[in-house]
């Protein structure tokens, strides 16, 4: 009888153990293929993007003030204007 209740014992460890090394080796697939993804974006794709955005927006405020032939944010031309003749005073 003792005999029986170990075997039953070592087979339930068994099954256990597989399925620890059946998950070990499925976690530590996943993290290989995390680590060796090449989708994250860097810094340098970052700075081309905004840089096109700000050029793509001056270019559209150039073609306003060319089409229009007058000022488009007069509250910014002010306040530009205001910093140039700043006296310090």
């Amino acid at each position: 009888m003792k005999e029986k209740i170990k075997n039953f014992f070592m087979k339930k460890v068994e099954g256990v153990k597989n399925a620890i090394a059946m998950k070990e080796a499925e976690l530590k697939g996943r993290a290989h293929a995390t680590l060796d993804g090449t989708v994250a974006e860097g810094y340098v794709d970052t700075g081309v993007k905004i840089l096109i955005a700000v050029v793509i927006g001056a270019l559209l405020l150039g073609g306003l003030y060319a089409l229009f032939n007058t000022t488009i944010m007069p509250t910014v031309r002010e306040k530009v204007q205001g910093l140039f003749n700043y006296n310090g005073g």
